[in-house]
């Protein structure tokens, strides 16, 4: 494991201060293990990640069992890899055998305390539950000025922008976003961050019914008002269920993301979105 000031190696003479007196302020990882121990090499290159990622926030203690046998008893340590929390001197978490990296990042969560950057974000998450568009928008920025690349807070921005009205920074944001675990939900909102754009643009359809419907509604839910064009484009879909290519259906699945799974509509529409396609 890569040297550091918050990865050291220690032993059963300085554990005293480098764990349980450290801990006081700092909660520390103890990682247990051993050089003929495979998994703990694979384990290794992921706390490196994570404590780097942290900057601080916590200190990997490394324990090698072989040469500290005294420590491994002390704190029944019967495998390895272990990792054991400790936080103001007291163990106050476990972890045994070699764990997927979603699953170790929740185990380190539960230890450290929020960063600033972290209650950042969970303020503008709020304010996005809340549908507080304009207010989500400026507290996602400020974030991404730390971080330019934090997903969390780019799916954030885009929708906040899109909750506005404002399709073309938004569509920029998704169709260049970063692979990862919210990548998946960028591709979501992409329809209708499209049709944002096309309806500035004056490049929606005009040629029937279902044309004008379609632009109403993204009209409907450019002014804020979801439910009103999820109404029109569920009419859409009863009439024609492949209108546009499912560009209807892609943007009911767009505007369902918007407004989020704790808008008490959201469970509503996606039930007749169902009993209207099925």
């Amino acid at each position: 494991m890569m040297s550091s000031e918050f990865i050291i190696n220690v032993s059963e003479s300085d554990f005293e201060y480098e764990v349980i007196n450290y801990s006081q302020n700092v909660p520390v990882v103890v990682d247990f293990w051993a050089s003929w121990c495979r998994p703990c090499k694979v384990l290794e290159p992921m706390l490196e990640k994570i404590v780097a990622e942290s900057n601080g926030a916590f200190r990997v203690a490394r324990v090698n069992v072989d040469e500290n046998p005294n420590l491994a008893l002390r704190f029944s340590v019967r495998s390895v890899p272990t990792l054991k929390a400790f936080s103001e001197g007291q163990v106050v978490g476990e972890l045994v055998g070699l764990q997927p990296e979603p699953r170790l990042r929740e185990f380190i969560e539960k230890i450290t305390p929020p960063s600033p950057l972290q209650l950042a974000v969970e303020r503008a998450e709020g304010f996005l539950a809340l549908h507080q568009w304009a207010q989500a928008e400026r507290e996602f920025r400020q974030v991404l000025e730390q971080k330019p690349d934090h997903q969390i807070s780019l799916l954030g921005l885009a929708k906040s922008l899109m909750g506005q009205g404002k399709g073309l920074e938004a569509l920029q944001i998704l169709e260049n976003f970063p692979p990862g675990r919210q990548y998946a939900i960028a591709e979501l909102l992409i329809p209708y961050a499209r049709a944002l754009v096309e309806l500035h643009q004056n490049k929606l359809p005009n040629e029937t019914d279902l044309d004008t419907t379609f632009t109403h509604s993204v009209r409907l839910a450019q002014r804020g008002n979801f439910p009103a064009a999820l109404d029109g484009l569920l009419e859409i879909l009863r009439q024609d269920r492949h209108y546009g290519q499912g560009k209807a259906h892609k943007v009911v699945l767009s505007l369902l993301e918007l407004m989020g799974e704790d808008d008490p509509q959201t469970r509503q529409y996606r039930s007749e979105l169902a009993s209207t396609l099925f």
